[in-house]
């Protein structure tokens, strides 16, 4: 027999907050099969996110800009400290690395397809570059990982920037995961692995131990590109402010700061939700970090990209107004392309879940065909459709981002700025560093 809510209450059930249904759930899998729990997506637990902050916007203290007569800008450039060629995007989102082999090529072809629409770039992943996706993207940036798995100096030529990634905000300090189900026959030969074996990245990169180590790398990757590619160092939100500064001292042109809500394809479950910081915390330590050196914000400065459960304009513009000059989506984007959507409904049930719920990446079973290597299921992406919704999405970031910035008087994204902020709870008040709502006061500081 299964009690309802009603039934239990009337019973004098409840719950235990410690042992909840969830945790018990969880002891019981653990118990029954010896093995820890592998998922996909990001952290689940409630956490101190920029929902939890509110702009200011203009009355009588500050003057708005008319929506329809008055510009303001969304373009940014990247990599244009020691870079030839940086990176000149039209809108201050851009798509964050995920890798063939994580997802199909179709939808690798359908994210490059989105982005270049309206002028942003993607990020390759673990793996290495597909024809279809350097084919379809304007800007595509190529991920160089502890694993080297698809490194190839000629697509590193090939690229328009290059990221060194030593972390990721659902994973800081641990390695990628990619099961043997996804390791098909083109997987296996881009990344020289036997097929249909368990594939486990490294949790560091081969050749190096620190920093001084960082920044020979650097200095290699700027000679086998002629000095022409921006290089990006991209970090797991954790000991955020040293590793900024480490970053910038190994000579980055710009720091990708990717918090614990970011998601992943595959890995630990206690990883995802009890390892790293929330992207909230972070993005000031990050800022700070900049500031102190003397490079943030500036025409000849490092730039700041963040990651982590970016999901709406609003995000973005928080992100910006906190210091971020641009941001990166990775579970969003795949949710435009179609994942977890009502129309899979059936399929999601058929394999224990339910549409909102799918989290099962590892497993390569997705019945939208996005986090696949399965040909059937993934004939099911149209990558031309895909691509439309996800340009239809990022258009629709911006514009909501350019919204809150002309209501706060800003004639560009970019020039909102944590006095536009102030916070709702005490928490997001001192991980922002922004006042709680109608006082002056910032947890930590003095009045």
């Amino acid at each position: 027999m299964t009690f309802s809510h009603d039934d239990r209450a009337r019973l004098g059930l409840r719950e235990s907050a410690t042992f909840d249904r969830a945790t018990i759930a969880g002891i019981q899998r653990a118990a029954e099969t010896g093995v820890y729990d592998i998922r996909g997506w990001g952290a689940k637990r409630a956490l101190p996110h920029f929902d939890d902050l509110l702009f200011l916007g203009a009355s009588m203290s500050r003057y708005p800009l008319e929506g329809y007569r008055e510009r303001c800008g969304t373009d940014v450039v990247l990599g244009g400290r020691n870079a030839k060629y940086p990176l000149h995007l039209d809108i201050p989102v851009t798509i964050a690395g995920m890798s063939f082999g994580a997802l199909s090529g179709r939808a690798k072809e359908a994210l490059g397809r989105g982005a270049s629409e309206v002028g942003t770039s993607t990020t390759t992943g673990d793996g290495g570059m597909t024809p279809e996706e350097r084919g379809q993207s304007k800007h595509l940036v190529y991920q160089y990982l502890p694993s080297r798995y698809g490194m190839n100096p000629d697509d590193l030529r090939k690229a328009d920037a290059i990221e060194i990634v030593l972390g990721q905000g659902a994973k800081p300090g641990g390695g990628g995961m990619l099961l043997g189900q996804k390791i098909s026959e083109r997987v296996a030969g881009m990344r020289t692995l036997p097929q249909g074996i368990d594939q486990r990245s490294a949790s560091r990169h081969p050749d190096w131990t620190g920093p001084d180590d960082l920044t020979i790398k650097i200095l290699e990757l700027r000679e086998i590109t002629d000095w022409e590619k921006p290089v990006y160092v991209k970090v797991g939100a954790s000991r955020t402010y040293y590793d900024v500064k480490l970053a910038v001292h190994a000579g980055a042109d710009v720091v990708v700061v990717d918090g614990m809500q970011g998601g992943t394809a595959a890995t630990q479950d206690v990883f995802i939700e009890h390892v790293g910081i929330p992207t909230l915390a972070a993005v000031p330590q990050a800022v700070q970090a900049l500031q102190e050196l003397g490079v943030h914000r500036r025409a000849d400065g490092v730039q700041l990209i963040v990651s982590g459960g970016i999901r709406t304009g609003a995000d973005v513009a928080k992100a910006l107004a906190l210091g971020a000059d641009a941001v990166a989506i990775g579970t969003a984007a795949l949710v435009a392309l179609g994942d977890n959507h009502p129309r899979w409904a059936a399929e999601y049930e058929k394999l224990g879940s339910a549409a909102g719920f799918y989290d099962d990446y590892q497993d390569g079973r997705d019945p939208a065909g996005i986090s696949t290597q399965d040909p059937q299921l993934e004939q099911r992406l149209d990558p031309v459709e895909g691509g439309r919704r996800l340009a239809n999405y990022l258009r629709v970031l911006t514009l909501e981002a350019q919204t809150i910035a002309r209501a706060c008087g800003k004639a560009h994204v970019r020039h909102l700025e944590p006095e536009d902020l102030v916070a709702v709870t005490i928490e997001a008040a001192a991980m922002a560093r922004v006042p709680l709502a109608g006082t002056e006061w910032i947890p930590g500081r003095a009045f």
